[in-house]
């Protein structure tokens, strides 16, 4: 766990760092940080999905996943959980759930977090982590200067699902094959499309409602994958 606890801090570190430079920042450059994000984000979801071959088993799982998420009501209940957290501790950010939202699907979506809880949880060096450390602490500068304090909070989601993984990574380590992770990073890349999309605000799409995309790729995968 120590990589994941080392991810965890340098989010922290850098979103408060961004927060520092978020106060005395003019709208207009908030707002072409923005965009610069919104433009990173659409390079960095391409990039991802042209790793996935199996293209039938990712459409079909963005399908399924989409109706799963509307059945769930996933963003929904996100935002209203995300309401009451701002309003418990009187946060006034406008963008406190989109910056927790694009902060902990783009620390999260890549085969870095994959590989590197499963690195660690087979008992090797968290060096994947740790490099991954760096690369998210200087993204949440960043993030935090534009979004706020939501970017933050968004270590909280970080730890749990990172964490999780290395736990489970002795039960996962005949599961999850490099081609298990190849697919499941592409549709991760397609989730961060969506998600450029809308900082750009090109398109409104309920990105968490298609997050279960991610399970029901690791299983068509699972059971026909060969």
């Amino acid at each position: 766990m120590i990589g994941t606890i080392v991810n965890t801090g340098a989010v922290i570190l850098g979103s408060t760092l961004g927060l520092l430079i978020n106060t005395r920042l003019p709208e207009k450059y908030i707002k072409i940080i923005f965009d610069a994000l919104g433009v990173f984000t659409l390079y960095l979801g391409f990039k991802m999905a042209l790793e996935g071959k199996e293209l039938l088993f990712i459409i079909f799982s963005l399908i399924l996943g989409a109706i799963t998420g509307q059945w769930l009501r996933l963003e929904e209940r996100t935002n209203s959980l995300s309401d009451k957290v701002k309003n418990r501790l009187n946060i006034k950010n406008k963008h406190f759930t989109e910056g927790l939202i694009t902060a902990f699907l783009m620390f999260c979506m890549g085969s870095m977090t994959i590989l590197g809880a499963m690195e660690e949880g087979f008992g090797n060096p968290p060096n994947l982590l740790l490099t991954k450390s760096v690369m998210d602490g200087f993204s949440s500068i960043a993030l935090s200067s534009a979004m706020g304090i939501g970017v933050m909070f968004a270590s909280i989601p970080l730890f749990l699902y990172q964490g999780g993984l290395t736990l489970l990574a002795s039960q996962l380590k005949d599961v999850l094959t490099p081609e298990i992770i190849a697919e499941l990073t592409a549709t991760g890349g397609i989730l961060l499309i969506a998600l450029g999309i809308n900082i750009l605000e090109l398109k409104r799409i309920k990105v968490l409602n298609l997050t279960p995309a991610l399970i029901y790729i690791v299983l068509f995968m699972m059971v026909f994958g060969g």
